[in-house]
């Protein structure tokens, strides 16, 4: 394999060579304003000021889902000011004297081209993930009992106690997820738990919405791999949780371990749709494939754990089930591309003791231009990973909390049956990170807080980086 410098390189430049340059630009301002982009009602409205086109066009290719395609080197400040256009005269009004293409192919991803000379010179995709929804919310009639060790009551006693029903344990922490009937079962349960010698703590369950999909992308040629799995029988096992990952259509069979599911009743991934797991997968192993020669090869494994099973969203409870999954099943590494805003001490229990035992974490900060927290991310004992551009700078769709110290390139494309797909967000961002840090282990020999010292240094933020 390459230097060091190889791969710090490759994530910051090679790693992109399939997106052109499409992450060149300046950072964004830090302007305040709105745009709403009402699709379905085909109407626009704005109110901001001194916005850099970058950031607009971010913004547009987020409420929109356009692929967005600008020409290299184009760059304005943009303000403005209205209520009530359409589409094509609100474009003509934010970019000004800048020419526009919008393109909408049958069966086919809208895609908008700015140039000043002809559409063809706009070759530089600006990509932003989807905007979600508040994430965070405590699940009604539900929560997480962890156990004193020693408790006279086990919990399926404690659970008949109660009247309610066990639906998650991880009996190794002593912890169980409880279900009720109604709100009144559950605070008439949290209020009997408060005083109970045996318990150690009461938490809410909260909910994790799912990580952004990939999307094909239109007339885009996928990244060389050119990676090979070592035979020396060495592995750095970099544990995955995330969505369920597939093989077929995908590099990825010779690098996966065997995966592993926290949900008793999970529904193999479809065949005809990329998962975000899959995505995640093939992202880390294109970084380390930029890294390496023709001829590469790398002990780096990947060990997925399902904590989704096909459902719209997961829970703080079985992102705990699948980290205690992944460092059962030999993880060194485990890479979180997801997050919420609800804090678990549960959860931060379990990094807390796994990253003493060695094991380095690192998780997504967050699609949204914040600066409140992120959980897994916040937690100290996590490398919160953020998204950046080539010049150091935030990615303008990305959480930049005080928390947020380390970064990494927020876009990737990969393949999936023939197909090209283009993933964007923080998500892809902490692949990156855990790419480097497996590097590292595997070519540096480093583990536990070595490690993680050293891959916080290299993906550390510019100073200043995280002014909002």
């Amino acid at each position: 394999m390459q230097s060091l410098k190889g791969l710090i390189g490759g994530l910051g430049l090679a790693l992109m060579v399939a997106v052109g340059s499409a992450l060149a630009g300046t950072a964004p301002a830090a302007g305040a304003g709105t745009l709403e982009w009402r699709s379905k009602e085909n109407t626009v409205n704005a109110d901001f000021e001194n916005w850099r086109l970058r950031r607009l066009l971010e913004i547009i290719s987020a409420r929109t889902r356009w692929q967005v395609y600008v020409e290299p080197g184009v760059d304005r400040t943009i303000s403005a000011r209205f209520h009530g256009l359409t589409t094509n005269e609100a474009l003509t009004r934010l970019l000004g004297s800048l020419n526009f293409a919008l393109v909408s192919d049958k069966g086919q991803t809208a895609r908008l081209y700015i140039f000043q000379t002809t559409r063809q010179t706009a070759t530089d995709l600006i990509a932003a993930p989807p905007e979600t929804a508040s994430r965070g919310k405590a699940i009604p009639n539900e929560l997480i009992v962890k156990l004193k060790p020693g408790a006279k009551e086990s919990a399926d006693e404690l659970a008949k106690r109660l009247g309610a029903k066990i639906t998650g344990r991880l009996d190794g922490l002593h912890a169980y997820r409880l279900q009720f009937d109604d709100a009144a079962a559950a605070q008439a349960a949290q209020n009997a738990l408060a005083g109970d010698a045996g318990v150690g703590s009461v938490e809410p369950n909260y909910s994790v919405s799912p990580p952004v999909q990939p999307e094909q992308l239109s007339g885009a040629g996928m990244p060389a791999f050119n990676l090979k799995p070592s035979t020396d029988g060495s592995q750095i096992v970099v544990g995955l949780v995330d969505t369920a990952v597939q093989t077929q259509g995908t590099p990825l069979k010779d690098f996966l371990l065997p995966s592993l599911s926290v949900v008793s009743d999970a529904a193999a991934p479809p065949a005809d749709q990329l998962t975000h797991g899959t995505s995640m997968a093939e992202t880390m192993l294109n970084a380390l494939s930029q890294a390496s020669t023709t001829a590469g090869s790398t002990p780096v494994r990947i060990l997925p754990v399902d904590v989704y099973g096909g459902a719209d969203t997961t829970t703080t409870f079985q992102i705990a089930q699948g980290i205690q999954a992944a460092v059962n099943g030999g993880a060194t590494i485990v890479n979180l591309s997801l997050g919420g805003s609800g804090d678990s001490p549960l959860l931060h229990d379990l990094i807390t003791t796994a990253s003493n035992q060695g094991i380095v974490f690192l998780a997504a900060a967050g699609n949204q231009p914040v600066t409140t927290p992120t959980y897994p991310a916040a937690y100290p004992e996590v490398i919160p990973v953020t998204a950046t551009l080539p010049d150091g700078s935030i990615a303008s769709y990305a959480n930049r909390g005080s928390f947020v110290t380390d970064g990494a390139p927020g876009t990737s494309i990969v393949p999936f049956n023939g197909q090209a797909y283009l993933v964007v967000g923080t998500s892809v961002s902490t692949a990156n990170g855990s790419a480097l840090t497996a590097y590292l282990a595997a070519t540096g020999g480093k583990s536990g807080s070595a490690l993680d010292a050293q891959a916080r240094q290299l993906l550390a933020l510019k100073p200043g980086a995280t002014a909002p």
